[in-house]
């Protein structure tokens, strides 16, 4: 019985999941809904002065003498809105303008679009002035680099080398070497502790002036 294989990312998906997953991606990097909003306020501000209902054989025009300024409104809130999609770094001239352009809609187009397209414009504009761009994350390429230098790196000791064999480390780091190892003492046939001792004597510093004052 075999277990069913999992499809490879980018590879084995269906081109919907990859075009829904590239979309997200897109609209995570930029004030996506900002820009949505602005659009949906600038299409009623645009439409309703231009509308007209019909009731039988009557015909109810919502137009009014400020037609031109509702279409100019709503055409520039529409060009905001999409200047947010692809044009991120002008998010706070955009949201400000957006908001502007909501305000003045009021008493020139019909209360905004009675108050659809006043509202959305308002929002979106505060969404675009407070959007900020996440920080990249950085915590996966930190743990791979750690994984990556853990294995096969060599161990090294605080003095940043390990010590000789047959030697002390200091605390600046140098090796002292203790005198003969234990294997050379058995070559010699004394103990390890007689060889030195015998050393530590002949390095004493009372020895040496001994010395010295009998070659003088």
């Amino acid at each position: 019985m075999s277990a069913e294989t999992p499809a490879a990312p980018g590879h084995d998906e269906h081109y919907l999941r990859v075009l829904r997953r590239n979309f997200r991606a897109w609209r995570g990097t930029r004030p996506f809904w900002a820009g949505l909003f602005v659009i949906l306020g600038g299409l009623p501000i645009a439409y309703f002065p231009y509308a007209n209902l019909r009731i039988g054989h009557l015909t109810l025009a919502m137009a009014t003498t400020a037609g031109a300024g509702s279409l100019i409104i709503g055409v520039l809130l529409v060009v905001l809105g999409i200047s947010l999609w692809f044009q991120k770094h002008v998010r706070v001239f955009a949201g400000v303008a957006a908001i502007l352009l909501a305000l003045v809609s009021i008493p020139v187009s019909n209360l905004g679009g009675f108050l659809i397209g006043f509202l959305f414009a308002l929002v979106g504009g505060a969404m675009a002035v407070a959007w900020a761009e996440g920080a990249p994350d950085t915590a996966q390429p930190a743990q791979a680099a750690v994984n990556g230098g853990g294995d096969g790196a060599p161990a090294t000791t605080a003095t940043g080398a390990a010590p000789a064999a047959g030697g002390m480390t200091a605390a600046d780091g140098t090796t002292a070497d203790d005198g003969p190892s234990a294997a050379g003492a058995a070559e010699a046939g004394q103990p390890e502790g007689a060889v030195r001792e015998s050393d530590y004597l002949s390095k004493s510093p009372a020895n040496e002036a001994n010395g010295r004052h009998s070659a003088g």
